[in-house]
């Protein structure tokens, strides 16, 4: 069979599917620690017929300059752990625990037989929007520091790597700073060896995106980028082109308006072309700006229509992927809404028109007020439920970088945290995530969760606080799936 991404031509790879994937739910490596590797990219790498993600490694207390992790993985769901390809050094002058390193992206040079790491490389106030690059001998690492340039003179803040699958060429995406004489996206060629940049392939001029991915079909090239909101989420973009050098679109929204992406950013973006079927995912991220270690990987099926020429990120709580074929499918979960549970102490049924039963659960506070879902069907084995809520809790939804959060000096919350107890067992209480949403809007964010067998569960859901309250998000309903299998 044939497998094809972002990042290589022809990719081979012989596996079983194991795991879904779960957007948003707490990724457990194959040692059982969170994967931690953030706004990287997916290689897959012929020797050793492996997937391998990197990412910036991000732990509290070191938020920034912790390094790049590296995963190895032959399914896109199970992930073993190897530790840091490029490790932080002290006093180093550019890969410094004090400094930025950011968006890495690795890529083999047939010239130079070496595996290529590229990043944003940067000091902590932004000043120097570089790009760095460092070389190894395995996929793996470690990875050796080689230099940091500003890319043919010019700043480089997020940083992107694009291999065309047809004739091999790389290219690098970034954005060109945030003056007034920058708010670009530059495409630039590689030179073969993919050591230098050698000539700028097309500028997207003044739209002021960042994050930048492209996922290449047989007919399009199509560009994903994100608007510069810092670690806020907002409404990813895509533009669509014949040909690299252009014309490119307009920049259109790919996911439903008001979600935010499913409060995602794009970052990569992954082409899978096996034996029955070519799938494209979008692999961003969901930043947790008050804890960015808690911070969640949010990777989807995207629908390209080439007559249409529109790419759409659709959502799926749970999906199975088989590598092989290039066939996914959703999963399907048992639903038990709003209008069937219970509520005690302040927490009540609101209307709401935009909610499945036309009422919402909120109110819900603290450990007195609560609300329970009842008669739940469990196996025994954990299995993810995805908990579907509202949170408004940003006091106008706004999408402006940096922006004051209301017109009295207040802070943005960002996200709710709910407790989760399974079967009135509150020695084991679960933390659920709630990021914030928009007016109406219903997003969803998943536990795994181990219920009993039969239909006798009870999961009840309170408020746990969050660095200001104890509210937990207003919740529409839960869905309960199958164990993986």
């Amino acid at each position: 069979m044939r497998v094809l991404h972002a990042l290589s031509a022809l990719l081979v790879a012989s596996v079983v599917q194991a795991k879904y994937i779960v957007p948003g739910g707490r990724w457990r490596d194959t040692e059982g620690d969170l994967v931690n590797a953030h706004a990287g990219n997916i290689y897959f790498d012929k020797g050793s017929s492996k997937f391998w993600l990197f990412g910036e490694h991000k732990t509290e207390g070191q938020e920034e300059g912790g390094g790049i992790s590296v995963y190895s993985s032959d399914d896109l769901a199970t992930w073993e752990p190897h530790g840091l390809a490029l490790e932080p050094i002290e006093g180093h002058p550019y890969i410094s625990p004090e400094h930025i390193i950011q968006r890495p992206k690795v890529v083999y040079s047939e010239g130079t037989g070496q595996y290529h790491m590229w990043w944003h490389a940067d000091n902590s106030t932004y000043g120097w929007l570089l790009q760095g690059l460092a070389t190894s001998d395995n996929v793996a690492g470690p990875y050796k520091f080689v230099d940091a340039v500003a890319p043919l003179g010019n700043w480089s803040q997020d940083f992107g790597l694009f291999t065309d699958y047809k004739d091999g060429r790389s290219y690098a995406l970034y954005s060109n700073g945030d003056s007034v004489d920058g708010r670009d996206v530059y495409l630039t060629r590689f030179n073969e060896n993919i050591t230098a940049l050698d000539e700028v392939v097309y500028r997207f001029p003044k739209f002021d995106l960042e994050a930048p991915t492209i996922i290449q079909t047989e007919r399009s090239y199509w560009a994903l980028m994100s608007h510069k909101t810092g670690y806020r989420p907002n409404n990813v973009v895509a533009f669509r082109a014949d040909d690299l050098s252009g014309p490119w679109s307009q920049p259109f929204i790919v996911s439903p308006l008001n979600t935010r992406t499913f409060n995602s950013q794009s970052g990569f973006s992954l082409r899978i072309e096996g034996t029955k079927k070519t799938t494209y995912l979008y692999i961003g991220d969901q930043w947790d700006s008050n804890s960015l270690w808690e911070s969640r990987y949010i990777w989807l099926p995207m629908h390209i229509d080439e007559r249409k020429k529109t790419l759409e990120v659709q959502w799926h709580d749970v999906y199975d992927l088989n590598v092989n074929t290039g066939e996914w499918r959703p999963i399907q979960g048992k639903t038990y809404t709003a209008n069937d549970a219970t509520t005690s102490g302040e927490a009540y049924k609101q209307e709401a028109n935009f909610a499945t039963d036309g009422v919402i659960l909120t109110g819900i506070y603290g450990n007195d007020s609560t609300v329970t879902f009842e008669g739940i069907e469990g196996t025994g084995k954990p299995q993810w439920v995805s908990f579907y809520y509202q949170n408004i809790d940003d006091m106008g939804f706004g999408d402006q970088p940096g922006g004051t959060p209301d017109r009295i000096g207040g802070e943005w919350q960002l996200r709710r945290i709910s407790s989760v107890v399974v079967n009135g067992d509150v020695q084991n209480v679960e933390t659920l995530y709630q990021r914030d949403t928009h007016k109406g809007i219903i997003l969803s964010t998943p536990l795994q969760l181990t219920l009993e067998k039969g239909r006798h569960n009870t999961i009840t859901v309170g408020g746990l606080f969050n660095g200001w309250d104890y509210k937990g998000a207003d919740l529409d309903r839960i869905v309960v799936y199958p164990p993986e299998h």
